[in-house]
């Protein structure tokens, strides 16, 4: 999935995932190959949770979501990266992952006005990190 480049740092680097079902998802990446989050010394580590926390900190203060999903998977890319991503109670899978069973028609309105909104948002992350 594509990603559009919001924040790049010395250690890591943050994305915005461009999906259309899903707007408000970013990903903050380890710039060093390391496969697991305790695999960074603890400062390192001090410092990666601190972005997360600032990405998790921007969605909730100018989107209100009904919640904030974090991950760090890495099964099929054994690449340090946390996955932040606000959700919304009308989206279309809430409160269900974003990848399992739809539970629900996408609001046609309320992602445009999401989406319309993401540029704004990536430059308060910008500034927050």
């Amino acid at each position: 999935m594509a990603g559009l480049l919001v924040v790049r740092a010395e250690r890591f680097r943050v994305v915005r995932l461009l999906d259309a079902q899903f707007p408000a998802y970013y990903r903050l990446i380890w710039n060093e190959h390391v496969p697991e989050w305790t695999e960074l010394t603890p400062l390192h580590r001090g410092e990666c949770m601190h972005a997360v926390a600032a990405i998790e900190i921007v969605l909730r203060s100018e989107l209100q979501p009904t919640k904030v999903n974090l991950a760090s998977f890495g099964n099929l890319v054994p690449h340090l990266h946390w996955h932040v991503m606000a959700r919304f109670d009308w989206d279309t899978h809430f409160p269900e992952p974003y990848w399992g069973q739809p539970q629900r028609p996408a609001n046609q309105a309320k992602l445009q006005d999401l989406t319309d909104r993401m540029p704004e948002i990536d430059a308060a992350m910008a500034l927050a990190i």
